[in-house]
């Protein structure tokens, strides 16, 4: 599980992220906004891009993990 947590993940769903010291997946929130027929380009072209949320930002901090894994200070 060390090895897990130290390294990077990328995976289809999440995207890049990382494993924490309490076992959440890290990752960038993303704020999408739905494509209205005429604006789509092609295939697959359905959202705009409205903003991104660092994870750090987007989940709980790990100081407030109730993981009894993470020790608390």
């Amino acid at each position: 599980m060390a090895t897990v947590k130290e390294m990077p993940t990328d995976d289809p769903l999440f995207g890049k992220g990382t494993v924490r010291a309490d076992g959440r997946k890290m990752h960038d929130m993303y704020l999408f906004e739905v494509k209205k027929p005429g604006d789509s380009k092609g295939a697959w072209d359905y959202y705009n891009l409205l903003s991104t949320l660092p994870a750090e930002q987007a989940l709980k901090p790990l100081s407030e993990s109730d993981c009894p894994l993470v020790k608390k200070s």
